[in-house]
């Protein structure tokens, strides 16, 4: 009866292997992803060896092995891309992909080998690795409206205002703000010019009377002055 009731745990051992769990790593293409192993160590003596593999754990050892270590270093690696980057001593044997892409989804597998049978530490892990998100919105378009506050000064707002002296409406030159419609518009506004440019010149000097005035009393005082003489 014994020997039956041990044969029922050995099969039962061997077809449900030891206690798992399954969890669920993401990751991006082209990061690197972690994928958490741990275990507890002691002391030295508790130190032991583990693997890593691309399947569900099986009964013993680990299915398409990826990385291997005695408990103290890393003895096989199937790619540079796997790395074991935790404290091997300390029992941090967390498998790390760098520059993981979209073919390394799927099971792995963390086995830590314990001493006694059917003891080992088994934990499945599903790694899911997807391209990183593009944004799709449109851009947005951004207007701002350019307001001076008080005792500022913008380029847009700034207006300088010239003050001339003022001048008559004979004497300012007559401009054409639009350009001529037809030949004798244009003739009005050239002789308008002419006009301008010959008139203000003659305001400019003396009028001949005045001339004449000094000259005449230059005259009489020089009579007098040599009536002077003569008497």
């Amino acid at each position: 009866m014994l020997s039956y009731i041990c044969l029922i745990w050995v099969l039962l051992v061997l077809f449900t292997g030891s206690t798992e769990s399954e969890s669920v790593v993401m990751g991006e293409v082209g990061q690197d992803v972690t994928v958490p192993c741990h275990y507890h160590v002691q002391n030295r003596h508790g130190i032991t060896s583990m693997c890593w593999g691309r399947d569900r754990c099986p009964s013993s050892k680990c299915s398409r092995p990826i990385i291997w270590t005695d408990g103290w270093r890393v003895t096989e690696q199937h790619s540079s891309r796997y790395q074991l980057k935790g404290d091997l001593q300390r029992g941090d044997v967390s498998l790390t992909i760098e520059s993981a892409r979209e073919a390394d989804s799927g099971i792995y597998c963390c086995r830590v080998e314990l001493p006694g049978w059917f003891n080992d530490q088994v934990i499945n892990y599903k790694v899911v690795v997807k391209k990183a998100r593009i944004s799709t919105a449109s851009p947005h378009t951004y207007t701002s409206e350019q307001t001076s506050a008080p005792g500022s000064t913008t380029e847009s707002s700034f207006t300088v205002t010239r003050t001339w002296p003022p001048v008559s409406a004979s004497e300012a030159p007559q401009t054409a703000s639009t350009p001529c419609s037809g030949p004798s518009d244009c003739l009005d506004v050239t002789a308008n010019l002419q006009n301008t440019s010959v008139s203000l010149p003659s305001q400019q000097h003396p009028e001949p009377g005045l001339y004449i005035g000094i000259g005449s009393c230059a005259a009489l005082l020089l009579i007098l002055i040599l009536a002077l003489f003569l008497t």
